[in-house]
Formats: structure tokens, C-alpha cells, sequence
């Protein structure tokens, strides 16, 4: 079975971190560049950061640029979100994406692109 499996949310004050997982099984994730998503309710989902396949490309949305930071370790097949300095507008679903249609830099933010979708981890930032 093909999935992606997220891991670490939680609720955390204003100004903590959060380290999310992403774990594929079922297939190999180092083919697919990856991306991390997020739904806040009653709001549209939003990529927040995707990183190429090899690890060499990434980008960031400009609300979490300087705070958040995506990797990957393609031996372990995973991918992580290091989210520093959370505030309350980060309070949402947080999804990880794989997909290789076309190259990075086209389907950064685009999530009709990916094909494989985990099933979300809750993060919540609140005093």
C-alpha cells in the first residue's frame, strides 16, 4: 500500500517548535520531490514548502521564511517540517505531499500536482 504517514504535531505556546515527520511507505521517496501543505478552518489549503527530490531545490512560502525549515533523508525515506517561532496563524492541518510529474519548480504550491497525500497532523499554537 502506497502512503505517506505525518507524525509530531501537537499544541505548542507562541514562540515553540515542532518537528513534523513524513513517512512514505509502499514506495521509494527519493523519486518524488516533496511538499508540505496546510488547512487552517474555513480557509483554503496553502503549500508552505516543498523540496525537490535530490534535496537541492527548496522553496518557502513568505509567512514561514526564516522560522520554518523542510528537509529531507531520502536512506530513511523521510521528510521533516523544524517549525520555529510558531505564532497562532500557523494553527492548522499540516499535510505532507509527494509527487514527480514535472520538475520542482513547477509544482512547489501547486497540490494538484502531488500525487500521494498523508492524512494530516493537527498543529496547534495558542497560550
Amino acid at each position: 500500500q502506497l502512503q505517506l504517514v505525518e507524525s509530531g504535531g501537537g499544541l505548542v505556546q507562541p514562540g515553540g517548535s515542532l518537528r513534523l515527520s513524513c513517512a512514505a511507505s509502499g514506495f521509494t521517496l527519493a523519486y518524488y520531490n516533496a511538499g508540505w501543505f496546510r488547512q487552517a478552518p474555513g480557509k483554503e489549503r496553502e503549500g508552505v514548502a516543498c523540496i525537490s527530490s535530490s534535496g537541492d531545490w527548496i522553496k518557502y512560502t513568505d509567512s514561514v521564511k526564516g522560522r520554518f525549515i523542510i528537509s529531507r533523508d531520502n536512506a530513511k525515506n523521510l521528510v521533516y517540517l523544524e517549525m520555529d517561532n510558531l505564532q497562532p496563524e500557523d494553527t492548522a492541518v499540516y499535510y505532507c505531499a509527494a509527487g514527480g510529474r514535472t520538475k520542482i519548480q513547477d509544482m512547489c504550491r501547486m497540490a494538484a500536482l502531488y500525487d500521494y497525500w498523508g492524512q494530516g497532523t493537527q498543529v496547534a499554537v495558542s497560550s
